[in-house]
């Protein structure tokens, strides 16, 4: 019998990644996450997840083309969700956005593994381009056009600003984008092998995902620790805080990981940068400031319960996010364009082998019984 929510359950094999979750390490196809995150781009991430290698120049030269070329949006996308979208959640609105250029795609049902290739590809790209986008709706502003010849990262902030970034934001958001796109068989990423399993196009695979990693046990869990840090307010109420909210048996966010029983390995990466940016800008962050608090004041709870309880990913780039400019609500988004990466390459390896995914449910409702007549039901 499966363990709850599968735990411990193999379903599928992958090439793409591997948590080690006991001694907190991330691999991707062999790869320490920590080496990636300090000596290669998002763009050869993705290459390295697509096509199974890091690139030569010349290949990553022909990737950036392939990858700028696609990044634009059809203007009928904005203005659609220009009509709906002031007050809806970005993640609702990127949903709908991924349905939509999905209808525009000029593969979108063209099932063959070069079809599914660029569509990856675009998807990539575009999903950066309408979250950038979604934000400037919201904020009353016009989505902007990509710029030509530049990162991924780089036009991000281009689109959603309006204006260029400096060079240490610009590598903040790639590196965030690169310790985001993969991570081993999580709940999104389930979810799209599912659905890639009966078939269904690379589209509607993919918003199976984003409708799963929207949930704020998954993806939504960045925005929450943001939603705890405004509750805070400052260090000087962090500890009281924190302290407070564990003797209510309440979770405090950002610490804890289904998987790691031992620091997540890209969290210390996230605080590093954080750290980077306050130097930059002279003085460290209020966010920053509270963060390391409730971290301080978790480590000696924990250690006082005899407990091994570490933040995860979601604590640090919840700040790191915050401290760039970037609206809270749009967090999960940035997940989705990183894990975009991830998500492609797996149903691409879905596809490539596939089986209809179908595990089987233990019953647990009332033996056969016989129908009663409706006037003695009670």
């Amino acid at each position: 019998m499966a363990g709850r929510g599968l735990e411990g359950v193999v379903a599928a094999q992958t090439a793409l990644s591997h948590v080690y979750g006991d001694e907190g390490r991330l691999i991707y196809r062999g790869y320490q996450i920590q080496d990636l995150a300090d000596q290669v781009t998002f763009e050869e991430t993705c290459h390295l997840l697509w096509f199974g290698e890091l690139p030569n120049q010349s290949q990553l030269d022909k990737l950036k083309q392939q990858l700028n070329r696609e990044a634009a949006v059809d203007p009928r996308v904005f203005d659609s969700l220009r009509a709906v979208g002031r007050t809806a959640h970005p993640m609702t609105l990127l949903l709908a956005g991924v349905a939509e250029v999905a209808a525009l795609d000029p593969d979108a049902e063209d099932m063959t593994p070069e079809a599914n290739l660029r569509k990856a590809i675009r998807l990539t790209a575009q999903t950066l381009t309408l979250t950038a986008g979604i934000a400037r709706i919201q904020a009353g502003q016009v989505p902007i056009t990509p710029e030509a010849n530049t990162s991924l990262a780089e036009n991000f902030l281009y689109t959603m600003r309006g204006a260029g970034a400096d060079e240490l934001s610009v590598r903040i958001i790639d590196v965030a984008l690169t310790l985001h796109a993969e991570h081993g068989m999580n709940a999104s990423t389930f979810a799209a092998r599912v659905a890639a399993g009966t078939l269904t196009d690379l589209h509607s695979a993919i918003i199976a995902a984003m409708a799963t990693l929207k949930g704020p046990l998954h993806g939504g869990a960045n925005e929450q620790v943001m939603e705890m840090l405004e509750e805070i307010g400052s260090a000087e109420r962090a500890d009281a805080w924190v302290r407070s909210a564990l003797e209510r048996g309440e979770k405090v966010m950002g610490f804890g990981h289904r998987i790691y029983r031992t620091t997540d390995p890209r969290a210390p990466i996230l605080k590093a940068l954080a750290e980077q940016l306050n130097q930059q800008n002279g003085q460290k962050s209020e966010w920053l400031q509270v963060s390391e608090k409730i971290q301080a004041t978790m480590r000696e709870e924990m250690d006082r319960k005899g407990k091994k309880v570490y933040p995860n990913v979601d604590f640090f780039s919840a700040s790191v996010y915050s401290t760039l400019g970037i609206p809270r609500r749009l967090f999960t988004n940035i997940f989705a364009c990183a894990r975009m990466a991830g998500w492609t390459a797996h149903i691409l390896e879905q596809y490539a082998d596939n089986r209809l995914i179908r595990p089987q449910s233990e019953y647990t409702g009332p033996p056969e019984r016989p129908v009663p007549s409706r006037a003695s039901r009670s």
